[in-house]
């Protein structure tokens, strides 16, 4: 079986990458640079140029391929692009991929969703999914919450930095998931039928608040961190504000988002009948201690690994000198 990953050096797309190799598979990635996505081909992975908003490039890449695992995604500061890639192309992607007799698709949404209809990129994601669901391929599509990953540059770094950490209200519960777990799971759903044309939620074992993710930081760094709160209201108020100037829609996008997760936003769902079909203990579903634990001590290992250097580099400085 032949797979097609689009945004294979993302996040999540780099690990469905790894996960689908490892598991025997012929693995072809869609790539814009060749030299960016040459870690992929070390892997043992095939490199197919293309580009999501060159869609001429789009049908020729289906080649071939029994089944796509769309893992590429917009970001929210880029109104032109959301409205390209996640949109135009995508139709186009699915059109190409009912003509080409392709034998799954997977595709990634967000996680309750349909709740938050008022910001343009989940709503896109929203029509995605309409249109796979009506054009008779063989999908799944995964809902899946926040990741461990995006969660260091957020919480961990600034900590670490000593920068400060900006968070809104508490009221949001995030069952936060390891990309590696998301990818195992995608891969496993392939060759399983109850998940053709069906909805799948893919969310982590427990929930957490930004303060509970901070005090989890600050006690395996040993470090306090700086806690800046911004009210509600306040990003209401500028977000609505910011609509008027062009210029700052990016913004606008980004405020959405933090809006959503001020709101109450919940990402529980149950795993139960999903863990069971894939065969796969709850256990085996990584925790976040686990993950912040591993992150932090290597990032301490190496601190001192450069401290100690430095110390070295001095000494002999010194002894130059003298």
């Amino acid at each position: 079986m032949t797979l097609l990953v689009i945004g294979s050096t993302g996040t999540l797309g780099r690990q469905v990458v790894r996960k689908a190799l490892n598991e025997g598979f012929q693995v072809k990635c869609l790539v814009r640079s060749f030299r960016k996505s040459s870690f992929l081909k070390e892997w043992g992975a095939e490199l197919i140029y293309g580009d999501l908003s060159l869609v001429e490039s789009i049908p020729l890449a289906l080649y071939s391929v029994s089944a796509i695992i769309d893992c590429s995604t917009s970001r929210p500061n880029d109104l032109y692009n959301i409205e390209l890639i996640e949109l135009k192309a995508k139709y186009i992607l699915i059109e190409a991929a009912i003509k080409a007799n392709i034998k799954r698709y997977i595709f990634f949404s967000i996680l309750n969703s349909f709740n938050y209809q008022d910001i343009p990129l989940i709503r896109l994601k929203l029509m995605i999914e309409y249109r796979l669901k009506v054009s008779g391929l063989s999908y799944t599509i995964f809902y899946l919450p926040g990741f461990f990953q995006g969660l260091i540059p957020q919480y961990a770094l600034p900590i670490l930095d000593k920068q400060s950490v900006w968070i809104t209200s508490e009221s949001s519960l995030i069952f936060y998931i390891n990309t590696q777990d998301v990818a195992k799971m995608t891969i496993q759903s392939l060759s399983i039928k109850q998940f053709n044309k069906n909805t799948i939620p893919l969310v982590g074992n427990n929930p957490w608040k930004s303060l509970d993710i901070i005090k989890l930081c600050e006690q395996i760094s040993g470090r306090r961190a700086k806690i800046n709160k911004i009210p509600v209201y306040f990003l209401n108020f500028v977000k609505n504000f910011i609509k008027f100037f062009q210029w700052t829609w990016n913004i606008s996008e980004r405020l959405a988002f933090i809006e959503m997760l001020a709101s109450g936003y919940s990402t529980n769902a149950q795993m139960k009948e999903v863990l069971f079909i894939l065969q796969i203990d709850r256990k085996e579903i990584e925790q976040l201690e686990l993950y912040l634990q591993e992150y932090f001590e290597r990032i301490m290992k190496k601190l001192k690994e450069l401290n100690y250097q430095t110390l070295n580099n001095d000494k002999n400085v010194n002894q130059i000198e003298f």
